[in-house]
């Protein structure tokens, strides 16, 4: 079993350029609020986290300053290196973390749709589980996030390149994961103006 995790954070990925939505796709309003601040709010009321760490990088000062950020222990931290791929996210994002810090649920900035009580979920099955990665399956099976990652497998994850996040660690290391079927409808990436048009059209959370 892991160790007591007295303090796990939230570490929201949210640096990308969206090249294929055209404009920040941080910034879309979606029912009032800028579709990153939902992420960031979904994470802010999960009562399993006790931080949130939003990594940003293209268009940075200015999503920063669209955002809401005072409700909670939130950090924001900028990764220079964005355009290499989400594995120099999650590498500065687990770099910038306090000693405290036991664990890390990586969460993405374009999955407005997440909800706390499924982090919840997540991260408290990680707190049981025999293995240093808890990830989560939905009903058609799909892996999906919160990822939690211990700091014990922090070293391998940041040796990644490219944009493949910790997919190719969990790969390598099929005995460090213990699977989470949470059931319900996998959380949607914003990435296309068709996403975000449905998006729009979907009952708010």
């Amino acid at each position: 079993m892991n160790e007591p995790a007295t303090s796990i954070m939230g570490l929201v990925l949210a640096a990308g350029c969206s090249a294929r939505m055209g404009r920040p796709k941080q910034l879309l309003p979606l029912n009032g609020r800028p579709l990153l601040q939902h992420v960031i709010d979904a994470a802010m009321a999960a009562q399993e986290l006790t931080s949130v760490t939003v990594v940003l990088g293209h268009a940075a000062d200015e999503i920063r300053a669209a955002l809401e950020l005072s409700l909670r222990d939130v950090h924001v931290i900028v990764n220079p290196r964005y355009r290499e791929g989400q594995s120099t996210s999650l590498r500065a994002g687990l770099a910038a973390a306090p000693a405290r810090v036991a664990a890390a649920a990586v969460l993405l900035g374009d999955q407005p749709s997440l909800a706390p009580i499924r982090i919840d979920e997540v991260v408290r099955a990680f707190r049981a589980a025999q293995t240093p990665v808890a990830r989560p399956t939905y009903d058609d099976d799909t892996p999906g996030h919160p990822v939690v990652l211990a700091r014990s497998v922090w070293p391998a994850v940041t040796t990644l390149d490219s944009d493949d996040g910790a997919r190719t660690v969990l790969a390598a290391h099929p005995e460090w994961l213990t699977h989470i079927h949470l059931g319900g409808q996998t959380p949607v990436d914003i990435d296309t103006p068709a996403d975000y048009e449905r998006a729009r059209h979907a009952p708010a959370r």
